[in-house]
């Protein structure tokens, strides 16, 4: 019998669909089949069933935050069960114990995270069974059939294992030793807050503090620019005067006296340049290019469009979304036509078809076996769904998908651009710009923004005369740089910072690495987010003075560099590869570890915070001791137990009853139920009255509900549904 071990339980119910089955508690029975004649168990992780222990749980002297018990460098690594996790962890381990199971299917999401997932499960029950690895692009009826017949050997997969592991282990030794040195050292300062750094959040945090003192520190400066208008008979157009390709002018004065100079003197026509330029359809979907396409169409932030995504492909929708692959094989391309032939009988995309072309097969902008590596791009699965069945979230992620597989089988768009030179008087040299769309092509099907219209140059001839009818001029401010919105920030955390114009924006998506992968970025956002180092107002990215007076602590330590950590990226995924020694790499870590907390001891003693503004930063009075208990602060009362009587406290996620180790009283309250999330005064009033008024927005599937809240006496929350 085969034990499966998927990493969630909706990814477990859709491996099992295909097979005749029994749902279990915390685990679904498939029955004896023809592929499996001996039955076998389908289980799941609930994401991390197993996390790195604790120092204290290395050495007691690590529980109290101190300089000189740093730096924390175990001699191995051991992991615990997750909290909250132990009874999922049990039911898993008594499967794996089942005498009838002879062997497993690592069944985890087909990436470096998922491998990670399902292996310590299986490290930590001690499994000696032999494994196999499935290995998944789509969750598709058909697609989890042919995976299940062609099972990966555990070998060829146990190097993304070292992979995630090795990332988990250094990154673990980098923020336990560097967050305790800088929150140490700050408190010194009298700034009594925890500074919590990364080998990747802090980076990033770099390059959002960097962009913003560049605005800070930049100086507008006026330009001026001469324009004319010119008569050719009946023929009228415009142009900008200038040298060398230089518009702008230094000084009014000098603007002035060109735009004087110019008007109404004689005009010919000296150069005419006209070009079409065909632009081919757009590469299709990484995750990297889809969050950044929906953060610019809808506002969403890189985590909400990875969340959408990933229940998109749960339900056999769209392809594995955390790839950083643009291609797709020619496996892949042959399922097209069948796809688009369900696509075009919907309403939504009917205009669009036919396409033009009819096959992706020969076309290595889309196909390309060697550029695809573990997965390929997002695109649609042949299970297409009805509209209807999908929540509006939902629609536009998976609308945005289906159009990138449209648009690589249409034309590409065809623009003429015409540049014509007037020379006036002799002596003066204006440019025209003139615009055209051919042909739409792609451009019809991929929304990108407001429409450009067209700009067009009357039909001119060289030499061509006429008069200058008017020329005035024009002042501008130079403008300073602006701030990254989400969806930039991931392209700027793909390309570690590196300057990039548009038209190379496709290139460094398509091949640069930078900091952290596909799968991680959205989650680091959302970290600086919620320690209060960036916040997010109308998707423009700010920092905090939090956040600032970390980087400006860190100075030039190489914790804020951000080409260093892409170097690291790089050996972490040649590591996956089986190309480098995971030994050599923990080694490195342990190194920088120590180097970190003497530059940062270093760094401390020429500190000056005088031209930051800290007040938004807890604060003690004094110099402080070298010693901090991240849970010395006191925990905010918000109401009485209703089972015990004791104190319900505020314990960052969650509401828990002070008797927990003295009475053993179990009654803890969510802050979040069904989607929403539950004010201080709500919770109040359900402890003091055991009811609330009719609370909005609960969610349940794709259906959204209001009810009142009500505390039975066992302390079980019950929703009383308006009517």
């Amino acid at each position: 019998m085969k034990l499966i071990i998927a990493e969630k339980p909706d990814q477990g119910a859709k491996l099992a669909a295909p097979f005749p089955m029994v749902k279990k508690q915390g685990y679904i029975e498939i029955k004896s089949c023809e592929m499996f004649p001996e039955g076998a168990f389908v289980t799941w992780a609930v994401g991390h069933l197993c996390e790195l222990e604790s120092p204290e749980k290395y050495d007691p002297k690590w529980k109290t935050w101190k300089l000189d018990t740093l730096p924390i460098l175990p001699p191995t690594f051991k992991y615990k069960v997750s909290k909250g996790k132990y009874k999922q962890f049990q039911v898993v381990k008594k499967l794996i114990e089942n005498r009838k199971v002879r062997e497993i299917i690592m069944a985890g999401d087909a990436g470096r995270e998922g491998e990670l997932i399902v292996r310590l499960i299986i490290e930590q029950c001690r499994a000696s069974h032999p494994l196999k690895r499935l290995w998944l692009s789509s969750l598709t009826r058909q697609a989890v059939i042919d995976g299940f017949n062609t099972l990966k050997p555990e070998h060829e997969t146990r190097p993304l294992y070292d992979e995630a592991l090795s990332r988990a282990c250094a990154d673990w030794l980098i923020g336990m030793n560097a967050s305790r040195a800088y929150t140490l050292l700050l408190g010194e300062k009298g700034i009594d807050d925890v500074f919590s750094t990364g080998r990747v959040q802090t980076p990033t945090l770099a390059l959002i503090v960097k962009r913003e003192k560049e605005i800070e520190a930049f100086k507008p400066e006026p330009f001026w620019e001469v324009k004319a208008a010119f008569k050719m008979g009946e023929k009228t157009y415009e142009g900008v005067w200038h040298k060398k390709g230089e518009t702008r002018v230094d000084s009014s004065r000098q603007a002035l006296q060109i735009a004087q100079f110019c008007e109404g003197k004689p005009a010919i026509v000296q150069a005419i340049k006209e070009e079409k330029k065909e632009y081919a359809p757009p590469y299709l979907y990484n995750l990297s290019s889809l969050q950044t396409a929906a953060n610019k169409r809808y506002k969403y932030s890189p985590k909400k469009t990875l969340d959408l995504a990933q229940k998109l492909y749960v339900k056999g929708y769209i392809s594995y979304p955390r790839t950083d692959s643009s291609f797709v094989t020619k496996g892949e391309a042959s399922t097209f036509p069948a796809i688009l032939q369900k696509l075009s009988a919907f309403k939504e995309y009917e205009s669009f078809f036919p396409l033009p072309v009819k096959s992706l097969m020969n076309n290595r902008r889309f196909v390309n076996d060697q550029k695809v590596s573990d997965h390929y791009a997002i695109i649609p699965t042949e299970q297409v769904p009805k509209q209807e069945r999908l929540g509006a979230e939902e629609r536009y992620i998976y609308d945005l998908i289906v159009r990138s597989l449209l648009a690589a089988h249409e034309n590409a768009a065809i623009i003429s651009h015409t540049q014509v030179e007037t020379i006036v008087d002799g002596r003066a040299t204006f440019q025209s710009k003139g615009k055209q769309m051919i042909n739409e092509g792609w451009r019809k099907i991929i929304y990108e923004g407001k429409k450009q219209e067209d700009t067009l140059l009357p039909p001119l001839s060289h030499g061509e005369e006429g008069v200058v009818s008017k020329s005035v001029v024009k002042e501008g401010m130079t403008q300073p740089p602006k701030r990254y919105t989400e969806g930039q920030l991931i392209t700027v955390m793909k390309a570690a910072g590196k300057s990039i114009e548009d038209k190379e924006l496709e290139k460094v998506m398509m091949e640069s690495h930078g900091l952290g992968t596909e799968a991680t970025r959205a989650g680091i956002i959302t970290v600086l987010k919620d320690r209060g180092y960036m916040k997010v107002e109308k998707n423009i990215v700010f920092p905090t003075q939090k956040g600032r007076l970390l980087i400006d602590s860190l100075g030039t330590s190489i914790l804020a560099s951000a080409e260093m950590t892409a170097k690291w990226e790089q050996r972490l995924r040649e590591i996956g590869k089986g190309a480098a020694s995971k030994n050599d790499f923990m080694e490195q870590a342990r190194k920088l570890s120590v180097h970190l907390i003497n530059e940062a001891v270093s760094q401390s003693r020429s500190w000056d915070f005088t031209n930051i503004d800290t007040s938004s930063i807890k604060r003690r009075g004094g110099k402080g001791s070298k010693s901090y208990t991240r849970n010395r602060q006191v925990k905010k009362t918000v109401g009485q137990c209703r089972l015990c009587q004791g104190e319900i406290l505020d314990r960052g996620t969650f509401f828990g009853c002070s008797n927990y180790k003295s009475k053993k009283c179990t009654f803890t309250l969510s802050k979040t139920l069904l989607g929403k999330k539950l004010t201080e005064t709500t919770v109040t009033t359900l402890l003091s009255k055991g009811e609330t008024r009719v609370l909005k927005g609960f969610k349940k599937g794709e259906q959204t509900f209001d009810a009142a809240l009500r505390l039975t006496p066992q302390g079980k929350i019950t929703f009383q549904k308006k009517e």
